[in-house]
């Protein structure tokens, strides 16, 4: 496929896309970790939109084993990890039970203090550990605010491109980022020549299908993994608007009010990087003079 039509940044027409199309948002987020729906609803409503749904709970699986009970959706089992760097990972699987599997093995023995906070595994030896199973695995939103996405000074350059290559791909789209940072992870997607994709990161119903992925495939989990996989599928949408924004933060905030102390942490430390990266760069620019 022509990397140039892999990626467009339009509202989705639902109705026009799945006439032939499989269509899937590959990131969504219900009250199993900070999103504002409970399973029930967001089922309901991906099936009146005639879409398919991953459901990417932060660090929980519960989202994802209850939406594989309504047969009327396509659902693609999946999890966002936060890695210990405080950086987030999209790991979609072919098989319910090895979700399960990995989670109770590999996730939930290194659980931090509360559900939204980074578990304590490097990014590296979650991937290694989700190689063990038939999976996609995707860097989120790589360009975005602070540490969550890959693309911050936590990891060298080396690194990174080390983390690229062990990894299927990135989201390019995501509806909850800013337009800059998405142009930014479409162009890193693009460049990259591995899986594109794109998925609301949806924490209300009203975002739901507000970015997707299609592919002509048929209608099953096996079939639309293939496609991400293989560089078939097709991301359209864009961010939702700024009042949009804030609610869904509202909701994050909400329900992630007792990881304060981590996050705040977490940006302290990235705080000195910037600071520690700045002095570098002063001290470089003065001797270069």
């Amino acid at each position: 496929m022509d990397n140039s039509f892999r990626i467009e940044f339009e509202t989705p027409d639902l109705p026009e896309l799945t006439r032939n199309n499989t269509v899937v948002d590959l990131h969504f987020h219900s009250r199993h970790s900070d999103g504002a729906n409970t399973i029930q609803e967001i089922a309901d409503q991906a099936h009146a939109l005639g879409i398919g749904v991953a459901m990417t709970d932060h660090n929980d699986i519960q989202g994802a084993v209850e939406m594989d009970a309504y047969p009327d959706v396509l659902s693609i089992p999946g999890i966002e990890v936060t890695a210990r760097e405080g950086s987030h990972l999209l790991i979609y699987f072919y098989r319910l039970a090895d979700l399960e599997k990995f989670y109770f093995r590999d996730i939930a023995p290194y659980m931090g203090s509360d559900l939204m906070s980074s578990i304590d595994l490097e990014m590296e030896e979650i991937i290694r550990r989700a190689r063990h199973f038939e999976t996609v695995i995707i860097f989120p939103h790589p360009y975005s605010a602070a540490y969550t996405g890959v693309c911050n000074l936590q990891f060298s350059m080396e690194r990174r491109s080390e983390l690229f290559a062990m990894v299927d791909g990135v989201e390019a789209i995501n509806s909850e980022n800013l337009k800059k940072w998405n142009l930014q992870c479409a162009v890193l997607g693009l460049n990259l020549s591995k899986a594109i994709t794109g998925g609301s990161d949806g924490h209300t119903l009203y975002q739901l299908g507000r970015v997707v992925n299609f592919a002509p495939c048929a209608p099953s989990r096996r079939a639309f993994l293939d496609a991400v996989k293989n560089g078939e599928t097709r991301v359209i949408g864009k961010e939702v608007n700024l009042l949009r924004k804030v609610r869904s933060n509202g909701m994050k905030l909400k329900t992630s009010i007792k990881n304060c102390p981590d996050l705040m942490g977490k940006n302290l430390r990235y705080g000195c990087i910037l600071i520690h990266t700045a002095i570098n760069g002063t001290i470089r620019a003065f001797q270069n003079h």
